[in-house]
C-alpha cells in the first residue's frame, strides 16, 4: 500500500518533508502546492515533483516564469489520501475548516498551529500509538520536538520529577531577511513560562515542565540548556548510555572542535547531509553532568529539519502502515541516513 501525499506549502518545512516522503517505499508525493513562481517552485519541478498552484489566477504567472504546473490545488486534493499542511502559521486551521473537512481529507499540521486543530499532538518516540488511525495530527514545533525527545529519554531512564528548560532561540530562519537579523537579545516572551512548556505537555501530559526563552541574533540553530530533577540517582555515564540507546539523538564532543552551533552546522556539511539537515537532537556529550538526582546538559536543535522525520512517522501511524513505533522510526531513519541506536 502506498499512501498518496500532497504537500501544501513548499517552503522551509514543506520541501524537506517532500524530500523525506520521496525516500519512503510506502508513501509517495502526489504533488506540492506553491503560491509564488520562485526558485523553490522551479527546483520542485526539476526534481520531479508535480507542482500545483494556489488558484487559477496563479497559472499565468507560473507559465510566464517557465515553470510547468499540473493544475490548481483543487486538482491535487482530488488525488491524495493525506495533506501535509506546511503553510504559514494560522492558515492550516482555515484550510482544515474550508478544505480538508469538507473533502474528508486527512491532514498533518505543523507546530505553528494550535493544538486543537488536530486529534493529537505528535512526537513519534513518545505517542506514536496515540496517532494510529487518526484523521488529523499535529507535529509539534522544532523546539517542542527537541524538548519532548530529550525529556522522554530521561524520563524512561530516571523518572523525571521536574524539568526546567532555557531556550536561546534563533531569531528567524536563514532566508527570512524581513524578520532579522536582530541587534538585540529579546525575552520571548517576557512572561514565564514560554509557550514551549505547555506545548510539550500536549505530548508529555503529566510532566512538570517550565520553559524560558530568549531570541538571539542568529539564524542557524536553537540552543537549549536543560536541568532535570529525577527520582532515580544518575551519573553522567548513565545519562550518556541512555541517550546513545535513544533514537534521533546525536552526541558530539567539544574536544573535536565543536564549540558552537556554527561548528555543528559545519559538522553536518561534512556528514554530507542533503541541505546539511540535522534531524536529531544534537547534544554536547561533555556538557552532560549529573549530581545524584539532578541532570544538566546542552543541546542544539536544527529548526529547519528536526520535525521532518516526525511527519513521515505520522503518516505511517495515521494509515496504520506500521503499528510498531520502533519499526516505523527505524524505517524512516534508515531512509534519511540517521544512525540507529545499537
Amino acid at each position: 500500500m502506498s499512501i498518496r501525499v500532497g504537500v501544501n506549502g513548499y517552503g522551509t518545512i514543506g520541501k524537506r518533508v517532500a524530500y523525506a516522503i520521496s525516500k519512503q517505499d510506502d508513501m509517495k508525493v502526489s504533488g506540492v502546492i506553491k503560491h509564488t513562481p520562485d526558485f523553490e517552485a522551479r527546483f520542485a519541478a526539476e526534481r520531479g515533483f508535480d507542482v500545483y498552484v494556489t488558484g487559477e489566477d496563479r497559472l499565468s504567472k507560473f507559465e510566464k516564469a517557465g515553470i510547468k504546473v499540473k493544475g490548481t490545488k483543487e486538482d491535487l486534493f482530488g488525488k491524495v489520501d493525506v495533506v501535509v499542511d506546511a503553510t504559514p502559521e494560522g492558515i492550516g486551521e482555515e484550510n482544515k475548516k474550508n478544505i480538508y473537512e469538507p473533502r474528508k481529507l486527512s491532514a498533518i499540521f505543523e507546530g505553528g498551529e494550535e493544538p486543537y486543530v488536530a486529534d493529537t499532538s505528535f512526537v513519534a518516540q513518545v505517542n506514536y500509538v496515540e496517532a494510529l488511525g487518526k484523521k488529523y495530527v499535529r507535529c509539534v514545533s522544532c523546539n517542542t520536538t527537541g524538548i519532548v525527545r530529550i525529556l522522554n529519554a530521561l524520563d524512561n531512564g530516571f523518572k523525571v520529577k521536574k524539568a526546567r528548560v532555557f531556550l536561546a532561540r534563533r531569531a528567524t530562519d536563514p532566508h527570512e531577511i524581513k524578520k532579522g537579523p536582530i541587534n538585540a537579545i529579546v525575552p520571548d516572551p517576557v512572561s514565564i513560562p514560554s509557550h514551549h512548556g505547555p506545548d510539550a505537555q500536549t505530548v508529555l501530559k503529566n510532566m512538570d515542565i517550565t520553559t524560558l526563552a530568549i531570541k538571539v541574533p542568529t539564524t542557524i540553530m536553537h540552543l537549549h540548556a536543560i536541568n532535570v530533577e529525577v527520582a532515580k540517582s544518575a551519573t553522567a555515564k548513565d545519562v550518556i548510555d541512555i541517550l546513545n540507546q535513544t533514537p534521533r539523538m546525536m552526541l558530539l564532543h567539544s574536544g573535536e572542535g565543536i564549540h558552537s552551533t556554527a561548528g555543528i552546522i559545519e559538522y553536518a556539511r561534512e556528514l554530507g547531509r542533503y541541505r546539511y539537515d540535522l534531524y536529531e537532537n544534537i547534544i554536547w556529550e561533555d556538557s552532560i553532568s549529573a549530581n545524584k538526582n539532578e541532570i544538566y546538559l546542552y543541546q542544539a536543535i536544527h529548526q529547519e529539519a528536526d520535525v521532518v522525520p516526525e511527519n513521515v512517522d505520522a503518516i505511517r501511524a495515521m494509515f496504520q502502515l506500521e503499528k510498531d513505533p520502533i519499526k516505523s522510526i527505524r524505517k524512516t531513519d534508515k531512509s534519511l541516513g540517521i544512525k540507529t541506536p545499537s
